[in-house]
């Protein structure tokens, strides 16, 4: 997958500016692409250029004017193209699973603050991912909404971000737990740790 389906994907659901887009991106669109506002404005650039979204000014009277982006037909069937070639699995690239990896070799206390501090950081997420969840539904119970809510794309993949970050955050505590449990009867038995 390129930036660009992302953006694509991200722009279906309305009309953005670069600045709200990058919003969707940090708040929705981070779980599974990661994009910092200069890549996304430098791809909304391309993909105007190549006819894939329209962009029109809206002058504000109190702040400064901007720029709104639409897909067009184009860009929708760029986004059918993109969604009949089989996708490629996720890989894992993680510094910390490189960290617990070494753990027999380096300081266990330095990799058990790692995991803490990562489970406090999915604990967030987790808190955020609900609250979109919820917004999304509306009075909708999880049930109903999935049966006939709508728009289900951005709720199915918010799911998605909420149980990654759910499982990570298990992991990492179990881990930390672990370790720590390993350095006391470690300690106990007068073994290095």
């Amino acid at each position: 997958m390129a930036l660009r389906h992302a953006v694509l994907a991200a722009l279906l659901d309305g009309e953005y500016s670069g600045y709200q887009l990058a919003k969707i991106f940090d708040l929705s669109v981070s779980n599974y692409w990661h994009a910092v506002p200069q890549q996304l404005y430098a791809e909304l650039t391309k993909l105007e250029s190549e006819g894939l979204i329209i962009g029109r000014r809206i002058i504000q009277h109190d702040r400064p004017n901007k720029r709104v982006f639409t897909v067009t037909q184009a860009g929708i069937d760029e986004l059918e193209r993109f969604a009949a070639v089989p996708a490629k699995p996720g890989i894992i690239r993680e510094n910390l699973l490189v960290m617990v990896q070494a753990v027999d070799h380096i300081s266990m206390s330095a990799v058990i603050t790692q995991l803490e501090d990562r489970a406090l950081a999915s604990a967030a997420k987790i808190a955020i991912f609900e609250r979109t969840l919820e917004h999304l539904r509306g009075d909708l119970d999880e049930e109903s909404y999935l049966r006939t809510g709508s728009p289900i794309g951005p709720y199915l993949t918010c799911l998605r971000g909420l149980r990654f970050e759910q499982e990570n955050r298990e992991w990492f505590e179990s881990t930390a737990q672990l370790l720590r449990d390993r350095a006391i009867a470690h300690a106990e038995e007068g073994k290095p740790s």
